[in-house]
């Protein structure tokens, strides 16, 4: 008897990339990108740049984009007694203010209760747990010392350390809550001209945020996929947001999810019932996890980048669109020299 593979089997989420169209640099002009252009009801795939994007929105549609902002989440430092080069690459605030969920490099020769010295000692960090990885800094509320000492948390596929210009562009236009440590890439395409364009075309924008967690580049490692635990990522939508996007669905408008993340907060708001909107947990963490056969009840359309392979963001694209679209929509953008992810082109699937 043949052995007959999972439905959703990890092997299904995995194709060939030439590293030199892994975009190392982003374009001086973001909305010059690459836009791909997927029709799902025909299986149509067509080209064109991201300035253009209004051409292919629904009239009258709602855009809704995660305005999280990127943190400089990386400080370099130095062990107080040895001065070993110590990086803290920063996770997660916790509730008291001074500590945070860490990576810790180089992690084995770190000790407990050890203390790490940033810019000569003026911002020190405590390793309170070594375990969880938990450090708790002298100072409470340390977003301005990030931005005097931190650096910008480029994914791995970049092959470089920050450079001052990522501050600007590893960051969308529109970003305004701290709390990221990668950035919600679909979005960093607008400019704030084309944002104008598209309200005097008729278009809504509404803001949600999500805070991209560093787990948004692990692969899955399950063989079969609905095994994977995903991780949880702080989400937040205020009320009157999240009555206009309700509206906006209700009264037959598209609502366009701009990036994985946009698309995971609206779908995990779309648990609710219409009848349950009151109830609706407009805050928290949520672990939605998007993949082949899940249904979309809140999302019409999705604009995203591409995705590396076995990621969680490529089965959420593969649920929307379709894993066969999606296979020949990555294969024709290989072909056609597309830049790929965080710093790289776009695709709208319709």
């Amino acid at each position: 008897m043949k052995n007959i593979k999972p439905l959703l089997q990890l092997d299904e989420f995995v194709y060939d990339l030439p590293a030199k169209l892994i975009a190392q640099y982003p374009l001086q002009d973001r909305d010059q990108a690459g836009l791909m252009v997927v029709d799902r009801a025909r299986g149509k795939i067509s080209h064109d740049i991201f300035a253009h994007i209004s051409s292919y929105l629904p009239s009258m549609s709602c855009l809704v984009l995660n305005e999280s902002r990127v943190i400089p989440a990386r400080l370099f430092g130095r062990r107080e007694k040895t001065l070993g080069r110590v990086e803290v690459f920063l996770l997660k605030r916790l509730p008291d203010g001074y500590s945070y969920e860490t990576l810790l490099r180089p992690w084995a020769r770190l000790r407990p209760n050890e203390r790490i010295c940033f810019n000569g000692g003026r911002l020190t960090a405590e390793i309170v747990d070594k375990d969880k990885r938990i450090v708790r800094f002298n100072k409470k509320y340390i977003t301005r010392s990030l931005e005097r000492y931190g650096h910008m948390p480029l994914p791995p596929y970049i092959r470089r350390g920050d450079e001052p210009m990522d501050r600007e562009y590893y960051q969308t236009v529109y970003a305004r809550n701290p709390g990221s440590v990668a950035s919600p890439t679909a979005g960093l395409h607008f400019t704030p001209s084309l944002l104008d364009d598209l309200r005097r075309n008729g278009h809504t924008i509404e803001k949600v945020t999500l805070h991209v967690n560093h787990a948004t580049f692990k692969p899955v490692k399950e063989e079969d996929i609905t095994r994977h635990k995903m991780h949880g990522e702080d989400y937040a939508v205020s009320r009157r947001t999240f009555e206009a996007i309700r509206r906006a669905k209700d009264g037959g408008q598209k609502i366009i999810a701009v990036g994985t993340t946009s698309c995971r907060v609206l779908e995990t708001l779309g648990r609710y019932k219409s009848n349950e909107r009151h109830s609706v947990a407009l805050e928290g963490s949520t672990d939605i996890f998007i993949y082949p056969g899940c249904a979309f009840r809140m999302t019409d359309a999705l604009i995203t980048n591409f995705h590396l392979p076995r990621s969680t963001p490529l089965m959420l694209v593969y649920a929307f669109a379709g894993a066969d679209l999606m296979r020949r929509a990555y294969a024709e953008a290989i072909e056609r020299k597309y830049r790929f992810y965080s710093y790289g082109d776009a695709m709208i699937i319709l």
